[in-house]
């Protein structure tokens, strides 16, 4: 009976941040904070649906660094260390607010979602992609690869053997991870160039997604604009457009959802507000002031001056923005149903930590959605790509254009004053590598060793966060020094395969701290 389909794309991606040699590192909060804010809560969203027998599909992205890193032994030890900190925190800011009863509410509040994400985190043998797997199994999910460490292929065209690396290193850590090929690819910062089609379908990948202009900009032009697939001239892989109206509602902060003056400022932190010295255990060794989670306020308005959380309040936004949501494309995909010729997909991809982590309530919210989806209309229906396409197999046959999104849309995030120093590093780097592979065909023992080990750094060197953090300003010390590290590791070890001095010592080192994809293989890059 359903008019239209909704395809939510959750895209989940960290850069690799291990350092073994720290006791502390200060970015691996990064993943820990992720964790605690954005894939518990989600798990737990997906627990609660099933537990209810409410049906929902949801389309993810774990990309193979992330997967890595929650796969990663030391990693898990340390978010343990980390979430217990927390929870010791909490206990201290119940007892430290007990003369403010409505702090003291949110401290255990935060208390309880601490313990939580903790069980549930021992519930899953401390790798939550078991989890995920778990869901995926349950036809609930699809999880789609990703570039290998998130390289952004439109900057990468020089040297196509990079971009070949990085989706046959992706594709294969997918299948070890969970057992089967992976069928769609979030093409890292939505990067594509006409002819990386032929590259996703030499690896077995059906779809990926673009930003709108990606396909609305294609030629022909697309007959449905993004509220159909196309397929790739020549290879047939389907394209996926992101629908503009129901993307800006909840990811603009302005305009969308999230802006709500009662849903929970991020800003407003006790790690920022409270005395240095009551604190200080709770922040970096180094006495650098870091975002705790756990935060009192609610965004109240545009100025300074902020009022304490509501959680109800909260609550009762995200029901009713859940609720306006699906209005929207009800009436969205009645109104395009009156003149296309098929019934309309709209496509609504967002970061994943934009749920939680930035939008404390998104989690909930994406809830709320599924359950009123389910149980409240009949217009629309959820669907994974995969599903759409095995359900309407004839589509449009375009070329989509270059095409990226972020700033302007057109790679500008990417290649600006303070990161265009990188690409001819990389590019040099990927000319080496394509060297190398040719001329030593058939290695094995240290030179192999030293071989896969040259295509980590070089895969690690690529990573567009980097460039991006170059880009926006912010850690831009950290991103330069992974740069250059990685790049100066490649060229050490290309230096040392060439004249046959590999230092197995060294080698060994990096080999334990830049330990991503344990199975790669150094000839895929050819």
């Amino acid at each position: 009976m359903h008019k239209g389909y909704l395809c939510m794309v959750l895209h989940g991606h960290l850069p690799f941040v291990r350092h073994p040699e720290h006791e502390d590192f200060l970015e691996e909060d990064w993943l820990y904070e992720a964790i605690t804010e954005t894939y518990i809560p989600l798990i737990s969203v997906f627990e609660r649906l099933t537990d209810d027998k409410i049906d929902f599909r949801l389309t993810m992205t774990l990309s193979p660094t992330l997967l890595s890193m929650l796969g990663d032994q030391l990693l898990q030890e340390r978010y343990l260390k980390h979430i217990n900190k927390l929870i010791e925190l909490s206990h201290k800011e119940i007892e430290r607010t007990s003369w403010q009863p409505h702090f003291q509410n949110l401290a255990i509040m935060y208390l309880n979602e601490f313990c939580h994400a903790r069980s549930t985190f021992e519930r899953y043998n401390r790798n939550l992609v078991n989890a995920f797997k778990r869901f995926q199994d349950l036809g609930k999910l699809e999880i789609i690869t990703c570039g290998a460490t998130h390289g952004y292929f439109p900057l990468m065209d020089v040297c196509r053997d990079s971009i070949r690396a990085q989706v046959k290193v992706a594709s294969s850590h997918y299948e070890s991870v969970f057992g089967r090929k992976p069928r769609g690819i979030w093409l890292p910062e939505c990067g594509y160039q006409p002819g990386h089609d032929e590259i996703l379908k030499d690896c077995g990948i059906r779809f990926f997604f673009t930003d709108s202009h990606g396909v609305l900009h294609g030629t022909p032009r697309p007959k449905y604009g993004v509220f159909a697939p196309v397929y790739c001239k020549n290879t047939g892989v389907a394209c996926f457009g992101r629908d503009l109206e129901s993307s800006k509602q909840v990811w603009s902060s302005i305009e969308g959802y999230p802006g709500d003056y009662n849903y929970r400022e991020f800003y407003r932190d006790i790690g920022f507000d409270l005395e240095f010295d009551y604190i200080r255990p709770y922040i970096h060794p180094d006495g650098v002031r870091i975002n705790t989670g756990i935060k009192y306020f609610r965004i109240t308005g545009t100025g300074n001056h902020k009022e304490p959380y509501v959680p109800q309040w909260a609550r009762d936004r995200a029901a009713d923005h859940a609720g306006n949501f699906m209005f929207n494309r009800q009436k969205q995909v009645e109104h395009l149903s009156g003149f296309m010729q098929k019934k309309p997909l709209i496509v609504s991809p967002y970061d994943a930590e934009l749920f939680g982590h930035w939008w404390y309530e998104g989690p909930l919210w994406l809830e709320f959605l599924f359950r009123k989806i389910a149980c409240d209309q009949d217009d629309i229906r959820l669907i994974t790509p995969s599903e759409y396409l095995a359900e309407n197999p004839r589509n449009q046959v375009i070329t989509p254009s270059m095409s990226s999104w972020g700033w302007k849309g057109y790679s500008e995030m990417w290649l600006q004053g303070p990161n265009d120093w990188i690409y001819r590093h990389l590019h040099a780097g990927s000319d080496r590598m394509t060297e190398l592979a040719k001329s030593y065909p058939n290695v094995n023992g240290l030179h192999q060793r030293a071989l896969n080990q040259a295509l980590r750094e070089l895969l690690l060197a690529q990573s567009s966060d980097w460039a991006f953090i170059l880009g926006t300003g912010t850690h831009t010390s950290y991103a330069i020094r992974r740069t250059k590290d990685h790049l100066l590791r490649f060229n050490r070890l290309y230096d040392e395969i060439k004249s046959n001095t590999i230092d197995e010592q060294w080698l060994s080192e990096i080999e334990s701290s830049d330990n991503v994809f344990p199975n790669i293989d150094y000839r895929v890059h050819q």
